[in-house]
């Protein structure tokens, strides 16, 4: 404590060499001057000169004078504006804690009394520093330097330490180690900016006692709540469990050891659909809930643990969810017999982990109870609150289903045992099916429940079989625009036949002339329509290449260009890096020339078009969700409008053949069943997605080419065509077409149709070529035998009744392995090629064909 000085006045510090001379000294001094004065002044009466004696006393009175001023300074320097400097010292002088200042050599300026009773200290000699007063204890001398650095670098410090034994010895019979707490900070003093050390001590043991009493206080509360008899657990905003008490953390079966606040999350710890009841309790603002809730939670070795819950949501704040605190009970009826407690454990435990939803409702259809899986799935539509206020049932049924539902829930009150399940769509969410069971309560009791409903969700079920219609519906579609296309191609092979062995007999001044080259122009404009018939139904000829998406769109930019149109704006956005994918050139070329000029149809006011290519990882596709695509890496090409876009029940038809939405004469409806089918048969895949009034667009998929050592063999075949090989002759293949198309070579034609047969007969004959004809493989085989083998190549269709072409074929190269052979099909060459032996070397001429190409494949295969 401070010590008072002798007039009361406020407490002295014990060292203050900083101190000036006191107004009493100076008034002392001055009486003692004018004293002198006056003996010395009547001393030297009549002795001296008068003048002499006047010059001494104007002395005098000259240091009288000042020490007059500077006394009158003195006073007003201890009574300035509101008396701010001496409050400051009375307040520093009687500070609680030890205060002491020292120069930059370390030497004591300024000491407090309290200062001096914690170091105790009896007088000013008596009165260290802190750094010799602290050096003999190695915890306190280092803090000491801590602190010296740092104040040094113009910082404040502050450290706590622990002595042994109280500075200055025992007092008061206090013996025992003590807490200090020093601080330290830097001073600047007068006008020469002198630097002074201030440093502050205070003993603080009381204070570390009671934190150290209300530790042990918090330990034992926590002690008592970790092994108290019920499980505790508190979850933060997000569910994860800040704090599990360490009963809970035994039952299931978790070391606390490993546990770290938001390593788990609540639902980790519920088993089955539990966490829907979890849910369901909603605080409102300002109003905390709480629920008892009967579920299993989960062990950590997979078990399930029949539990009550005593589950307390706080109040949301600032529109976030609130935290939650949770009693666990364990509920044993397990253990106690076939008692009536047990038989209600086991049900509620089957009632909340069943797969399936499950209502009760009473005769006016008001929901009596549900289960979790029930919350869950209907969690949209009815919430705990609503079940509370005696919601009805039908709030979860689609409006229109209503009327059966009531007639269900009828039939149940009347006790009827077979009920028709009710289909029906989510009140809220119409893409959501669902399938209610509905079962009379048969019950003698006073039970409110007049029937359970079972709920089923069904909307993936309906997504299949909505597929599977649509899968069969294609398919059937295909086979059919297949078929179509065969036979139309062998009409239209009879007539380009048929035209150009009338041309060679006529001039082209000729008046039939004309109308010759009409009929073998419009033959040529029906065989386009036969090839998108043969796109749609994937059985077109494909001849897929490794290609770049950036490089086959940068070359039809141009041609875009100028089919879309001056009035509609293209952009182009290409990927970066994109992987290469394989498909036939000129097939996807006219993917994108058929859908951008769809595009442009769209918009008859202008717009733009854009294209944009892109990579596709593994993973975005599963985000997709894109019905029946395959997880894999694809390459992306999107092309979208600004246009009129497509209805919704429309978009599930624009594939079929012959459907179209443009006006009669302005489309076939073929375009995008071509589209369809050059994706699909690429292996890729198609989305359209449209919005009325806003524009579509179209996502096209294809899969990831990976390089293989058979694409490197098949580029240099490409790249140098092998002698041996005939395959890809079609009349317009890699080989250059040979300028002389007459010979001399022995045919066999083999084709069911009589009017092909004969065309094609008729027009080699023209050509030089000895030509036999059969109308089946059969029959082909015995026209051989009987030549004894002399025929030179064979042109056979691959479709013909008794004997197909592939079976034809492998039947000849076993008696003539070098046979050549020619096949002559309106499918693709994939479609017939794998019935064939490995590495079967085979020309190829797609029907419908003329004259010239027939007579060049011929030749070709027989030269190569």
């Amino acid at each position: 404590m401070a010590r008072e000085n002798q007039s009361g006045d406020y407490p002295t510090p014990i060292i203050d060499r900083h101190s000036k001379p006191g107004t009493v000294v100076r008034l002392t001094v001055l009486a003692v001057v004018l004293i002198g004065a006056a003996i010395a002044f009547i001393y030297l009466e009549g002795r001296v000169n008068t003048n002499l004696g006047l010059g001494l006393l104007g002395m005098l009175a000259m240091v009288g004078i000042f020490y007059l001023v500077s006394t009158v300074i003195g006073f007003v320097q201890l009574m300035p504006r509101g008396g701010g400097d001496v409050l400051s010292r009375i307040f520093i002088d009687g500070h609680p804690e030890g205060t002491v200042v020292t120069d930059k050599k370390g030497r004591v300026v300024y000491a407090n009394r309290t200062y001096a009773d914690l170091i105790g200290a009896k007088n000013p000699a008596d009165v260290l520093s802190i750094e010799a007063i602290m050096s003999s204890d190695n915890q306190a001398a280092e803090a000491v330097y801590r602190l010296t650095n740092q104040i040094r670098e113009g910082k404040e410090g502050q450290e706590e330490f622990r002595l042994l034994k109280r500075l200055g010895g025992s007092q008061n019979g206090a013996e025992g180690p003590r807490w200090y707490r020093l601080r330290a900070r830097l001073l600047d003093v007068g006008d020469a900016g002198e630097q002074l050390h201030a440093w502050q001590l205070s003993d603080i043991t009381a204070e570390r006692e009671d934190q150290e009493k209300f530790f042990r206080e918090l330990q034992h509360a926590i002690d008592y709540l970790d092994h108290a008899p019920a499980g505790f657990m508190s979850t933060g905003q997000n569910g994860e469990i800040v704090y599990i008490n360490a009963t809970l953390a035994d039952w299931i079966g978790l070391d606390l050891t490993q546990f770290t606040p938001g390593s788990i999350a609540l639902n980790d710890l519920v088993a089955g659909e539990g966490m829907a009841l979890i849910e369901s309790v909603e605080a409102a603002p300002g109003l905390d809930r709480t629920a008892t809730l009967d579920l299993d939670m989960l062990r950590q070795d997979g078990k399930s643990m029949p539990v009550r819950l005593v589950h307390r949501v706080s109040a949301p704040r600032d529109g976030a969810p609130g935290e939650s605190r949770t009693i666990v009970l364990l509920r044993g009826g397990e253990a106690s017999g076939p008692s009536a407690a047990a038989a209600e454990m086991r049900f509620t435990r089957f009632f909340n982990n069943t797969p399936m939803a499950i209502a009760s409702v009473d005769g006016s259809g008001k929901i009596v109870r549900t289960n979790a899986p029930f919350l869950k799935m209907f969690s949209g539509a009815v919430s705990r609150d609503d079940l509370e206020k005696g919601t009805r049932f039908e709030t979860v049924v689609h409006e229109a289903d209503r009327k059966l539902f009531a007639s269900a829930l009828e039939a149940a009150a009347e006790g009827q045992g077979d009920i028709a399940p009710v289909d029906t769509r989510h009140a809220a969410d119409e893409e959501r099916f669902f399938r209610f069971y509905v079962t009379a309560v048969i019950d003698d009791g006073d039970s409110k429940e007049t029937a359970i409903v079972y709920a089923v969700e069904t909307t993936e079920q309906k997504a299949l079989e909505a597929q599977m219609a649509e899968t069969q519906k294609m398919n059937a579609v295909g086979t059919l625009a297949g078929g179509i296309a065969h036979d139309f191609n062998n009409v239209l092979t009879a007539i380009l036949l048929s035209a150009d062995h009338l041309l060679l007999s006529l001039r082209p001044s000729d008046s039939a002339f004309a109308d010759l080259m009409e009929i073998k122009r419009n033959a040529n404009r029906a065989a386009v329509l036969v090839r998108q018939l043969l796109a749609f139904s994937r059985k077109q000829t494909m001849r897929p290449t490794v290609l770049s998406m950036t490089d086959v769109i940068g070359d039809l930019r141009m041609l875009v260009d100028r089919l879309t149109g001056t009035h509609v704006k293209l952009d182009i956005d290409y990927g970066k890096d994109l992987w290469p994918v394989k498909t036939d050139l000129g097939q996807f070329e006219q993917v994108i020339i058929n859908l951008a000029v769809n595009a442009r149809d769209a918009m008859p006011d202008g717009g733009t078009i854009k294209i944009s290519t892109a990579n596709v990882e593994s993973s975005e596709v599963a985000a997709l969700n894109n019905r029946g695509m395959e997880v894999g890496e694809y390459v992306m090409i999107a092309i979208e409008d600004e246009g009129t876009g497509i209805a919704p029940d429309l978009l599930d038809k624009i594939f079929e053949p012959f459907f179209t939405t443009k006006d009669v004469g302005k489309g076939t409806g073929l375009g995008l069943s071509m589209v369809y089918g050059i994706i699909k048969q690429s292996g890729g895949y198609i989305y359209p997605e449209s919005e009325v009034g806003k524009g579509s667009v179209f996502r096209i998929y294809l899969p990831r080419h990976i390089e293989t050592e058979e694409d490197t063999a098949s580029e240099a075949v490409a790249e140098k065509p092998s002698e041996s090989s005939t395959e890809g002759v079609n009349g317009t293949g890699g080989q250059k077409e040979p300028t002389d198309l007459t010979g001399s070579a022995t045919v066999l034609l083999v084709e069911d149709e009589e009017a092909v047969r004969r065309g094609g007969k008729r027009m080699l004959e023209t050509r030089g070529y000895t030509v036999h004809e059969a109308g089946s493989g059969v029959e082909a085989l015995d026209i051989i035998k009987e030549l004894e083998g002399e025929v030179d190549i064979v042109v056979s269709d691959v479709v013909m009744p008794e004997m197909d072409g592939p079976t034809l074929l492998r039947e000849l190269r076993k008696d003539y392995p070098d046979m050549k052979f020619i096949f002559v099909s309106g499918y693709a060459e994939d479609a017939f090629a794998k019935n064939l032996p490995e590495n079967a070397q085979f020309g190829f001429l797609p029907k419908p064909f003329s004259l010239k190409q027939l007579a060049t494949a011929v030749k070709e295969v027989i030269d190569s």
